[in-house]
């Protein structure tokens, strides 16, 4: 709870044994009312310089110390205000005042036995204060924060020791402690801007505060700024040589690292298993560093593509997007790979996605040529029914057709159930609409450009017939059983 004047309780006319020679007195009591008058006015500035003059002509009197202490306390100068306040008590062990701001100092700064026997002292000399209950309720309120923050923090609970550590730190305003542990936290969940701000807070009073260093090496780490983490880390160890997280958190940085360079050293040496198996050790190493991860997971997903292990590959890029959504180089190997095993849908949606990161001319023309190929394979596939590659020659294409329409033509099936007779017939139709684009120069560079059939204009009528009559010649076609040679399947073709 922040300090207010509402709960600062000044002295101001209280007798006290006189030790000092009347004028000084008379004079120390002046300077008081002065200051006096000044903090009423919340002039805090302008009090301090009153309760140090009366402080000067009367060194030993508790309650100068006290209503200084008080004005320290108004300006959040917590060591200060802490000083005299115990300098008030030295003075007079019974000064009630003095021991509450002596807990209200050591709760500002997070020293919960400090405070807790100041409130002893305090009850002692008066059990019933109003000021009192609210101290002890503040001290009650922020050593049950605490004790959870400390809790949730051995249990790996950061967003809980985050949340117990805003209410404690409304108590505890000056506590570095309370601020580190909320920096780190905030760290280890990712949040590293405010991390990185709050340890600088705590740098910028005490710049060998060895926790708030080793806050900053850690944001650095898991940003993947490897070589100014180190530094951190190195500067922690040189200023507590036993600091048990700094020694964890260098360990696993180095080896990381050294795994890290390996495995790149063995990539460019095309030794693909060696450096499959020293990005897979290396991702053991930090589970909690994210950045580093994605790129090993990236890394080990071209090794994985180099080795043809396709399907693991894009699982490799899929957990390198978990870890980091906004990783264009693994979205744009994952949509590369589902080109290469025609998963155009999936490839769509990848490129999609990264034409939004990357505005420019390239990604652009790669989503273009995926959708290209997607609208290509919701149509049927002329160059598989014929089976043919699409760089098939002319005369591959004749040659390919003759087979197939002679294995589908209806003629040979005559005996067949009528399940399988409509089989054959739909395959006879296809095989002549395929051969009816791909042998049209004009209509065959159309359907490799991504058009659809009945963009073509398709035949008049029977087109299957027509192409079949119009390749075999004018009449009748049957089929006769033969014993040499002629068409596969021991049929041939004969024109009446």
């Amino acid at each position: 709870m922040a300090v207010t004047i509402e709960n600062i309780d000044l002295d101001m006319e209280e007798d006290q044994d006189e030790v000092t020679p009347l004028n000084n007195d008379k004079l120390a009591e002046c300077k008081k009312e002065q200051g006096n008058a000044q903090f009423k006015m919340k002039q805090y500035g302008k009090a301090l310089p009153y309760y140090t003059e009366a402080i000067e002509l009367c060194p030993e009197n508790a309650n100068y110390y006290g209503n200084r202490a008080a004005c320290y306390l108004m300006q959040g100068q917590f060591t200060k205000a802490l000083e005299d306040a115990n300098k008030a008590v030295s003075i007079d062990p019974k000064f009630v005042k003095g021991w509450l701001r002596i807990a209200k100092c050591t709760m500002a700064q997070g020293d919960l036995k400090s405070a807790e026997t100041a409130l002893n002292k305090a009850r002692e000399l008066e059990p019933s204060g109003a000021v009192l209950q609210a101290e002890l309720n503040n001290f009650n309120d922020l050593k049950t924060c605490a004790e959870k923050g400390d809790k949730a923090y051995n249990s790996g609970d950061y967003r809980m020791v985050v949340y117990c550590m805003d209410r404690a730190l409304n108590i505890a305003t000056s506590c570095s402690r309370f601020k580190v542990l909320k920096a780190e936290c905030l760290a280890h969940l990712g949040n590293y801007q405010d991390a990185q701000e709050l340890a600088n807070e705590v740098l910028a009073f005490d710049k060998q505060n060895a926790d708030a260093i080793l806050v900053r090496g850690m944001c650095l780490y898991y940003q993947d700024n490897v070589e100014r983490a180190f530094t951190h880390f190195q500067h922690v160890l040189k200023l507590a040589p036993d600091h048990i997280r700094a020694m964890d958190i260098y360990k696993k940085a180095k080896a990381l690292k050294q795994k890290k360079e390996e495995g790149n050293e063995a990539y460019k040496a095309e030794r693909y298993q060696d450096a499959y198996r020293l990005y897979s050790e290396a991702l053991i190493i930090d589970p909690k560093n994210v950045a580093n991860n994605a790129k090993l997971y990236f890394n080990r997903a071209l090794v994985l593509s180099k080795l043809k292990k396709m399907d693991e590959s894009i699982a490799d890029c899929s957990e390198a997007l978990k870890l980091d959504p906004n990783y264009l180089k693994a979205l744009l190997k994952r949509a590369q790979i589902y080109m290469e095993l025609s998963q155009y849908e999936e490839a769509v949606q990848d490129y999609e996605k990264a034409a939004k990161m990357d505005k420019g001319r390239e990604t652009r023309k790669l989503l273009n040529d995926a959708k290209l190929e997607l609208k290509k394979s919701q149509r049927k596939d002329y160059y598989k029914i014929l089976g043919v590659s699409k760089n098939a020659s002319t005369d591959d294409i004749k040659k390919a057709y003759r087979k197939r329409a002679l294995v589908h033509h209806p003629d040979r099936h005559a005996n067949a159930s009528e399940g399988e007779k409509k089989e054959q017939e739909k395959k006879f139709k296809e095989v002549g609409e395929a051969y009816g684009v791909l042998s049209d120069p004009v209509k065959r560079a159309k359907y490799d450009n991504g058009q659809n059939l009945d963009e073509f204009g398709g035949f008049p009528e029977g087109p299957e017939s027509y192409v079949f009559q119009t390749f075999f010649g004018d009449g009748g076609a049957h089929f006769f059983p033969s014993s040499g040679g002629g068409f596969p399947g021991s049929f041939s073709f004969q024109c009446s």
